[in-house]
């Protein structure tokens, strides 16, 4: 049996582990490489292996770099199941027609005004192409033992990151466990990630194993950041993530409310796909711990902009509002169109609710960026930019080494995947001295045999 890190090896994005064994093989994720140019050429090379020679696909949840090169590999020759949970099924039909549309306008936009080198600027896939890709989706239910076409069976635990998130254990000739993307051992929305008692081997996430979370409130950062703001008559733009992050603000920012701890200014929600994951919180109930009340509460906080004409209309006053948008790390989508228009005003406040990977404007912003490249035009940051770390989905060091706790023996090996470098490291370090296991820090394209 052999691993290969097509994926999210020495980087956060492109989430993608081949596993074969006697001519059958199995893809754990498909993401999209997300970030610094030299990783986004990577989803428009061949792909390492014909689509058409995977049996199968199991995805650990529905975020891009986990399922938004999906749409690639169908349209170039997979023909074989995808499994999902179910929540994972629902979000995906929300993500990757999305994706695809952003594409071709982020395309289409690139050849009207000219800021591109080729000559046409092209999507990497289309919505047509994502359409097609969820066709192939097979929903595996929590914990439901199923078998693979290659007689391997395998199983999915609850990782508590979003909605359908679950660690993925598949067992042959030897157990793997893919951690998937851990949530937060105690997240307010979330219900904590179950553990895993045994495994022959683990590929386990860093992308938060060099820090530790701030143990203050954050909705105590994220009201002081908008009382600040509004005092000086400026508006907030919250760059998140539509399913996850998005229902996190969403849901702080209704407890605030409740305690009259900030202004009643508006609250939008520019972003249509957010409003269609915080309505998935109804039907998968089981996965967090709202109640209903709480959840009607978070879904009447905001305004939804549902067109292009009603998220123009934010950007036409400087009135103090605050807009919720996507994407999280400012990479596209409409979040670009209300940085183009209050980043350079220094009443205003950009606030970054999650990781920012290398590379994407997110991080260019937080580290202190004096300007941002928007749609082939230069755009000063003049506005208060903070991050509040609080509000991340991924478990922190100390979490990640908790739920590790949870194996009733060591796995003969640790690969640590979905970090940067220093992020791995330090993990592996922790690992290593506080439990005395076998880690290694997995590299791009490397195969192992297990």
């Amino acid at each position: 049996m052999d691993l290969t890190f097509l994926g999210a090896a020495g980087t956060v994005t492109g989430s993608r582990f081949l596993v074969s064994h006697n001519g059958y093989r199995l893809l754990v994720d498909c993401g999209l490489f997300q970030g610094l140019k030299q990783l986004r050429k990577r989803n428009w090379a061949p792909f390492p292996v014909d689509p058409a020679r995977i049996d199968e696909i199991i995805l650990t949840h529905a975020h891009l770099d986990h399922t938004g090169y999906l749409p690639v590999l169908v349209r170039d020759g997979f023909r074989g199941s995808v499994h999902c949970t179910p929540a994972t099924a629902d979000l995906c039909g929300i993500l990757l027609p999305d994706s695809g549309y952003l594409q071709e306008e982020e395309a289409a936009r690139a050849n009207r005004y000219g800021y591109t080198k080729h000559k046409p600027a092209l999507p990497l896939y289309t919505r047509e192409d994502a359409e097609r890709a969820l066709e192939r989706l097979s929903l595996v239910p929590l914990r439901h033992i199923t078998e693979t076409a290659g007689g391997m069976r395998f199983r999915f635990d609850r990782a508590g990151h979003i909605l359908g998130s679950a660690t993925v254990v598949l067992e042959g000739e030897r157990t793997i466990a893919f951690s998937g993307d851990l949530g937060r051992m105690r997240d307010p929305l979330m219900k904590s990630p179950e553990r895993i008692r045994a495994a022959d081997y683990l590929v386990l996430e860093s992308t938060y194993g060099d820090r530790a979370h701030p143990r203050e409130d954050p909705g105590d950062v994220l009201a002081q950041a908008i009382n600040r703001t509004v005092a000086r008559g400026g508006v907030i733009i919250i760059p998140s993530f539509a399913v996850g992050r998005a229902q996190s603000v969403l849901y702080q920012l209704a407890v605030l409310r409740a305690r009259n701890e900030i202004p009643r200014i508006p609250i939008y929600i520019d972003s249509p796909m957010a409003a269609d994951a915080t309505r998935l919180f109804q039907a998968h109930a089981d996965e967090h711990r709202l109640s209903t009340p709480q959840i009607v509460a978070m879904s009447q906080t905001a305004r939804i902009t549902n067109s292009a004409d009603e998220s123009k209309a934010l950007d036409r006053d400087n009135d103090p509002k605050i807009i919720i948008s996507a994407s999280g790390m400012a990479t596209g989508g409409r979040v670009l169109f209300h940085l183009a228009r209050f980043a350079p005003d220094p009443r205003n406040t950009v606030l970054f609710v999650g990781y920012q990977a290398a590379g994407t404007r997110g991080a260019a912003m937080a580290a202190g960026a004096k300007a941002i490249k928007i749609h082939g035009n230069y755009v000063p940051v003049r506005a208060e930019v903070r991050v509040i770390d609080g509000m991340s989905a991924h478990a922190d060091a100390e979490e990640i080494l908790e739920w590790l706790g949870g194996f009733e023996r060591p796995p003969r090996r640790t690969f640590l995947v979905h970090g940067e470098p220093a992020a791995a490291d330090a993990l592996r370090l922790a690992i290593q001295d506080r439990l005395g296991w076998e880690v290694h820090v997995a590299e791009h394209n490397e195969r192992v045999e297990l």
